[in-house]
C-alpha cells in the first residue's frame, strides 16, 4: 500500500475561508477515488481560529503538526496581507517549516506570507491579479506574474485569488496520482479540470484602481479609452512623457505585467465584450477590438482562454454554455 502524503494547511486569524477549504476538499476528495493524502490544519498557537468569513475555524494542532518531513505545506492568505506578514509567529513557522517540506503551496495572498519567510527569492509566483503590484514592489526578489492561474517554481507553487487554489491543488493531484484521477476530483467537485485562461479574464479594465503611480495610470486610462488605436510601447511612452524603458519597469513594478501584456489584455477583454453583445462578424470584432485581423485575435483567444472566439461567444451569450464548431 502506497505510503500516506501529509498535507498541512496552515490557519490564522482572518484567513480567508475558501483558501483553507479549497485545498482541503480536494485533497481529502482524492481519497475516495484511491489517494492517501493525511489532511490536517494547523495554526501557529494550535489554538482554532476565526476565518475573514467570521465562521470559527477548528484546527487539528500547532506547530508539532509540522514536525519531520511534510509532503505539502499550504499557505492560505488574508485580505490584509500586511497583517498577515507581520504576524512574527506565522513567518517563523513557515520559515522553519518550508525548507523540510516536499512542496510547498500558497493560495492568493498567502504568497505574501511565503515571500516574508524568504521562501520566493528568486523564484517566478503569483498572486491575486489586484494585489500583483504590490507583491511585486514589496519583495523585489520575487518574479511575479500576474496572469497565471498558478505558478510553479521548483518545489514551491503559488496560486492566484481564492477558488485557484482549487486549481493548484487538483495539479498537485495530478502529479501524484495521474490526470485519470485528478479528473475524477474534478468531475466530483464540478469544477474545470484545467481552468480555460489566466486572471486576464478578469477585467485588465479595474487595474486602474489599484494602481497610484500616475504615468501608469494615464497608460492604462489611455488603452482603455480606445484598445483598437495604436499602442505601441514607443507612443505609449512618449503619451506619457517617460522612456520606453522606464515605462517598462514602471508598469512591471505597479501592475505585475508589462504594457505590450497590458495592451493584449485589454483587447481581449473588449473582444469579450462585443462577442458576448451581438453576431457581429469576427473579422469586425477583431478590428474594433484592436487586434487588426480574425487570425490574430483567435491566436490570443486560444493562448489566453484555450478556446477559439467563435466557441467562446456560443458559450458565453448565455448560461446554457451550449457548444459551437472550433473557428475562426
Amino acid at each position: 500500500m502506497a505510503e500516506r502524503h501529509g498535507v498541512v494547511v496552515l490557519a490564522f486569524d482572518r484567513v480567508q475561508l475558501l483558501d483553507v477549504g479549497g485545498p482541503v476538499e480536494v485533497f481529502t476528495t482524492a481519497n475516495a477515488f484511491g489517494a492517501r493524502y493525511d489532511v490536517r490544519i494547523a495554526s501557529p498557537g494550535g489554538g482554532d481560529v476565526v476565518t475573514s468569513a467570521g465562521v470559527r475555524l477548528g484546527v487539528d494542532g500547532g506547530p508539532e503538526i509540522l514536525a519531520g518531513r511534510p509532503g505539502t505545506l499550504v499557505v492560505p492568505g488574508r485580505e490584509d496581507w500586511q497583517r498577515a506578514v507581520g504576524d512574527r509567529a506565522l513567518v517563523s513557522l513557515v520559515r522553519e517549516a518550508a525548507p523540510r517540506a516536499r512542496r510547498v503551496a500558497s493560495v492568493c495572498a498567502g504568497a505574501f506570507v511565503l515571500a516574508e519567510a524568504g521562501v520566493l527569492d528568486g523564484r517566478r509566483a503569483a498572486t491575486h491579479w489586484r494585489l500583483a503590484g504590490e507583491l511585486a514592489t514589496a519583495y523585489p526578489r520575487v518574479r511575479v506574474e500576474a496572469d497565471p492561474v498558478f505558478v510553479g517554481d521548483g518545489r514551491v507553487f503559488s496560486s492566484a485569488g481564492v477558488t485557484a487554489g482549487i486549481d493548484l491543488s487538483l495539479a498537485l493531484v495530478e502529479a501524484d496520482h495521474g490526470a485519470d484521477l485528478a479528473r475524477e476530483v474534478a468531475r466530483q467537485l464540478v469544477v474545470f479540470m484545467a481552468r480555460p485562461g489566466g486572471q486576464s479574464q478578469f477585467s485588465a479594465r479595474l487595474g486602474p484602481q489599484g494602481v497610484v503611480h500616475p504615468v501608469v495610470r494615464r497608460v492604462m486610462d489611455l488603452v482603455g479609452a480606445d484598445p483598437a488605436a495604436e499602442h505601441a510601447l514607443d507612443d505609449l511612452a512618449a503619451a506619457a512623457g517617460v522612456s520606453a524603458r522606464h515605462l517598462g519597469r514602471l508598469f512591471r513594478t505597479e501592475a505585475g505585467t508589462t504594457p505590450a501584456q497590458y495592451v493584449e489584455t485589454v483587447r481581449l477583454e473588449a473582444a469579450q465584450a462585443l462577442l458576448e453583445a451581438g453576431p457581429a462578424p469576427v473579422e469586425r470584432v477583431a478590428r474594433e477590438a484592436g487586434f487588426g485581423s480574425s487570425e490574430t485575435m483567435r491566436r490570443v483567444f486560444k493562448e489566453r482562454l484555450g478556446i477559439s472566439p467563435t466557441v467562446y461567444r456560443a458559450r458565453f451569450r448565455s448560461t446554457a454554455g451550449e457548444e459551437a464548431p472550433d473557428g475562426p
